[in-house]
């Protein structure tokens, strides 16, 4: 049978407990990288959440970075970020909050250099108080979520399936803003809301994992251990968690690689990344992090344990008995050969009498 036919069944042995190292390993790595990115180069957050001005014109002169860095540089504005939209037909200018004497400023050295007039440049201002409105309510947001996941695992499953269900959201949530953070795509508040969804998402797919764990806990539970009863589990809804990621994934691509990229939709590059990056990390996290450590978690308790101790007992024993060698029969004597006298077995007739004596 191929492994195609044996995953669509659910008919492979995957020991991923087994292999729980590996996984935590890649995970290890992913999350340092996302980290160190962090620490580095930190998040590149939007103009909603920093407040601030956004001046954005077209670039038919055809000016690069370095020309408008020592231009607006030259200005006052050393430390404005700078980026070329549509393969530099465009340009996009960023700075703090700016009185209304530096704004003309700065548009008149934008529109010189770009050579358009003022009319056609386009300027988004906000306010410090907006921006940090916006982000509390952003992890207002994200707190009342995964307080809430934590409450209907515990109550739909068990309590120590919730908190390794936030293990495993958390792992998700630090690669997604680590790639941010990698490459430098901005933090807007359309990238809050693709980071909610891909939360959810992967904690839909890591309650479909732990279902399965609490069917098969009850039906297989007094011959099986723990280990075994989440490796069963997992093998079971491998295709589904694929295929649900693969018809997911496909157009959440499509959206990033060909709108984004390839159409030039810069907009929508803070949505489609998060969810991308974000639903991939969500399945792997939901079978090679969730299952693995719920299974090493619960191993631990006296009741897995001492049934896991008296199933590697009742095992041996069964493994002992069918390893003794059958008892050798006694060996035949050759054909014709004259053994020991045996007593006559019962059943057979009388013993033969001894021949009389004649008289003399």
């Amino acid at each position: 049978m191929s492994m195609w036919s044996r995953l669509s069944r659910g008919e492979t042995t995957i020991d991923f407990v087994g292999l729980r190292r590996r996984w935590f390993i890649i995970s290890g790595v992913l999350i340092l990288l996302s980290l160190l990115s962090l620490g580095v180069r930190q998040l590149n957050f939007g103009l909603e959440f920093e407040g601030g001005v956004a001046i954005q014109s077209p670039n038919p002169a055809g000016a690069d970075i370095t020309e408008f860095r020592d231009t607006i540089g030259d200005i006052g504005f050393p430390d404005a970020r700078i980026q070329l939209v549509d393969d530099g037909a465009g340009v996009l200018v960023q700075t703090g909050p700016l009185a209304q004497d530096d704004e003309d400023r700065l548009i008149d050295a934008i529109t010189d250099l770009a050579g358009v007039e003022r009319v056609d440049t386009s300027l988004d201002a906000v306010g410090p108080t907006f921006g940090s409105l916006v982000a509390r309510q952003a992890l207002i947001a994200l707190g009342v979520f995964l307080a809430l996941a934590v409450l209907f695992i515990a109550w739909r499953l068990q309590w120590k399936m919730g908190l390794v269900g936030i293990v495993a959201l958390f792992h998700d949530m630090i690669i997604t803003v680590g790639v941010y953070s990698l490459l430098q795509f901005p933090v807007t508040p359309a990238t809050v809301v693709a980071l909610l969804t891909i939360l959810g998402y992967s904690l839909y797919d890591t309650v479909v994992v732990f279902d399965r764990v609490e069917e098969y806990t009850e039906e297989l539970g007094e011959d099986h251990t723990y280990t075994e009863i989440v490796n069963r589990a997992m093998n079971k809804v491998l295709i589904r968690s694929l295929l649900t990621s693969l018809t997911s994934l496909v157009p959440v691509g499509s959206l990033l690689f060909v709108g984004s990229i390839l159409l030039g939709a810069a907009s929508l590059q803070d949505f489609a990344l998060a969810l991308f990056v974000g639903m991939a990390a969500g399945t792997y996290s939901s079978i090679m992090i969730a299952g693995p450590l719920l299974a090493v978690w619960r191993e631990k308790e006296d009741r897995w344990s001492d049934h896991r101790g008296e199933m590697m007992r009742i095992r041996d024993l069964r493994a002992g008995r069918a390893a003794e060698p059958a008892a050798a029969a006694p060996p035949r004597p050759p054909k014709g050969a004259q053994g020991p006298s045996e007593p006559r077995p019962s059943g057979s007739g009388p013993a033969p009498r001894p021949p009389k004596r004649g008289r003399r």
